[in-house]
């Protein structure tokens, strides 16, 4: 994210900022909410002036909108805002920003806390990692992001063990890993294949590469390797690892029936006593009570009795499993009767 432009006065204003990567489009999904000014470059249909033609031309012009809807779309590499529109050459009628990587907009609003700290962490630089999960005839690879580790492709194939077609297997993962722009290169997998598949690739490329035993391939394998610390090995602040700690504590607290509140009842219960010491809570989860009661003030008055809230990403494993249990969990500094 690289910030063009802010002018606030106190929490109320208009930041200008590019989005540089689809990172960035994801952090603004949650930046951007109901009620915000939205201005950007759009394409608007213009009748021409001369009335015995019937033809239409889109002219690029510069939009306003009062914001009533944002949604994220991975598949076509975009951030839909839709609204009614406010400004620009229009005053009326609605209108969709399609917003997409390199495209200028200005969020006029009154600035969060944690929207701005999101928005700041946005626009530094974090290690380009890919991770390659793989086990004998087949290899899930998957590249860190900052909402998941994205799985790109899958490569299978069958062959006996000592079967030379076990060396075209290893060839056909690493054409497809060349396709991708990485600075580091995660090995990870159950058994050999990932020592051998990581010497085979020493042998043939210069590429900074580290292994990591999993139990498993694919997603399971994914979160196993930020639950690991390996993003660490690489000098990476990657938040991602710190879900993954963080939602193996609170299963496991849950097992236990010790020191855990989850559900937004039993969170608050655990807030009334100041039990809290970690709140975890799903983004997706904090837009939509926003809706419904003050959980900003609750999440500040969390971290005013030394309690720290930890914002999972909906959109990785850890966020999902936490959405399961309500959205909402904490780690408390002693039990609470229910």
């Amino acid at each position: 994210m690289r910030i063009v432009e802010e002018n606030l006065k106190g929490k109320r204003g208009e930041i200008r900022l590019i989005p540089e990567s689809m990172d960035d489009l994801w952090h603004l999904k949650y930046i951007v909410e109901p009620g915000d000014v939205v201005y950007s470059w759009t394409k608007r249909i213009r009748e021409s002036d001369d009335k015995l033609r019937s033809d239409k031309e889109k002219v690029t012009v510069r939009l306003g909108v009062e914001v009533e809807r944002v949604e994220f779309h991975t598949f076509s590499n975009r951030l839909r805002i839709t609204g009614r529109i406010v400004g620009g050459i229009e005053d009326s009628g609605y209108h969709t920003l399609n917003v997409t990587v390199g495209r200028e907009l200005s969020i006029i609003k009154d600035w969060k806390d944690e929207q701005l700290k999101r928005l700041r962490e946005a626009t530094g630089k974090k290690p380009e990692v890919v991770v390659v999960t793989i086990e004998e005839g087949e290899a899930i690879v998957g590249v860190v992001k900052d909402w998941g580790v994205e799985e790109v492709f899958d490569v299978k194939r069958g062959y006996g063990k000592d079967s030379s077609e076990r060396l075209e297997f290893f060839h056909d993962v690493m054409k497809q890993i060349e396709s991708l722009e990485f600075k580091y290169l995660v090995v990870a997998g159950p058994g050999f294949t990932k020592e051998d598949f990581s010497s085979f690739l020493k042998e043939r490329r210069d590429w900074k590469i580290l292994t990591c035993d999993t139990s498993s391939v694919g997603v399971r394998g994914f979160v196993e390797v930020l639950k690991r610390g390996v993003l660490d090995r690489i000098g990476g602040e990657v938040r991602l690892k710190e879900e993954a700690e963080y939602i193996e504590r609170l299963l496991e607290r849950i097992a236990k029936d010790e020191r855990v509140a989850y559900g937004i009842d039993d969170v608050r219960r655990a807030y009334e006593y100041g039990a809290i010491e970690v709140l975890l809570i799903v983004d997706e989860f904090l837009r939509r009570e926003r809706l419904r009661w003050d959980i900003d003030s609750f999440l500040k008055s969390v971290e005013e009795i030394g309690g720290k809230v930890v914002i999972f990403s909906s959109e990785f494993e850890p966020g999902k499993i936490l959405m399961g249990l309500g959205g909402i969990g904490a780690l408390l500094r002693f039990s609470v009767e229910p």
